[in-house]
């Protein structure tokens, strides 16, 4: 555990204004496709106020790291209790082949910014990761993360303590002990925990909370309950899954036993890469885009209602503030403030409601 006190630091792009957001997909339906008879039915928007609230805006300086410090490529992104954010960052290595190198990174891959100033607050996780992807942080301020290198899920304290781990190191199988590449985890109020088993199985996983496996479902496939890489997860209010299947460009929704209830799916939505949801459960979905071998391309934030009506759609594909290279992962902190990762453009961005 490496604590940084505030020191000098160096600002970000703030003099670079950011070109204007793309317009938003106010209250367009997308596809939500039932489970009794998988009929496809335009979901009604919700009414909208009079006076709709203002749109999201990114904040400028925000993080503030250290000189002489970049973030490189960030994978995960996640909030703890207090608001402050966690990111997941490769640290320099590189996903350039099928084969992926399992020799742990040297340099520190987990940091802590406090939510409000943008302060590196803490660094750790060096010399244990192959190749980070997924952070989630759970009710009790445990940190938990995927490495799709080692076929890991790992849990930790707040301050870097490993907890738990789940795979066997360096190992891939499809069978109740291993994973194949797993991208994120999803933690329920009584502790038991999901997993999207991922890039090499087409299944979520569910584990007790002292890690010992109860079930999975899902195969390969683009049918309900069927999976083509399992990218994000996030939970409701109500306990449903909602679950990023990126590789078939839609959201699938499902109870806590795994049961499919339905699918939002439409151009609006874009290709869902993750996913988090609001305290008022509002959904918020990072489209990371087509990853053309050239622009152009498109990449953004949806925010949806419960019942997947868009209520609106911010950032675009670019390179300046309040835009994505390819938005990869989305956290929602308790003050409303939504914060992105762009694992391409190595950096994770804040942005908020309201004038500047």
């Amino acid at each position: 555990m490496h604590s940084l006190r505030p020191g000098r630091y160096r600002k970000s792009l703030s003099a670079i204004r950011p070109a204007a957001l793309a317009a938003a997909f106010s209250c367009l339906p997308i596809l939500s496709t039932g489970s009794a008879q998988h009929g496809t039915t335009a979901v009604s928007p919700n009414p909208r106020p009079v006076s709709p609230p203002p749109p999201y805006r990114v904040v400028h300086g925000w993080p503030d790291l250290p000189v002489g410090e970049l973030l490189g490529a960030v994978a995960g992104v996640g909030v703890d209790s207090r608001d402050n954010v966690f990111v997941f960052r490769r640290a320099g290595r590189v996903w350039a082949s099928a084969e992926l190198d399992t020799i742990p990174i040297a340099r520190t891959t987990v940091l802590l910014f406090e939510g409000r100033t943008g302060t590196l607050l803490a660094a750790w996780g060096e010399h244990t990761f192959g190749m980070p992807h997924g952070l989630t942080v759970d009710r009790e301020d445990n940190v938990w993360l995927t490495d799709v290198a080692l076929h890991q899920v790992f849990k930790f304290s707040h301050d870097g303590r490993l907890l738990l781990t789940l795979g066997q190191r360096g190992v891939p199988a499809d069978d109740s002990a291993h994973f194949n590449r797993p991208t994120d985890v999803a933690v329920a109020r009584d502790g038991s925990v999901y997993v999207s088993d991922g890039y090499g199985n087409s299944r979520v996983m569910k584990f007790a909370p002292d890690g010992r496996f109860l079930f999975q479902w899902g195969t390969k496939g683009s049918g309900p309950g069927q999976f083509d890489l399992p990218h994000g997860l996030a939970l409701a209010p109500t306990g449903n899954l909602y679950v990023a299947d990126r590789s078939n460009a839609r959201v699938q929704i499902f109870d806590s036993g795994g049961s499919y209830l339905r699918e939002w799916k439409g151009p609006a939505l874009g290709r869902p890469y993750g996913i988090a949801v609001g305290r008022d459960g509002t959904v918020f979905v990072v489209d990371g885009g087509d990853q053309p071998d050239a622009p152009p391309d498109r990449s953004g934030v949806v925010v949806l209602g419960p019942d997947g009506s868009v209520l609106e759609r911010f950032g675009r594909f670019g390179n300046y503030d309040g835009q994505f290279a390819l938005a990869h992962d989305i956290a929602v902190a308790s003050d409303g403030s939504v914060y992105v990762v762009d694992i391409t453009g190595g950096r994770v961005q804040k942005f908020v409601r309201g004038a500047r």
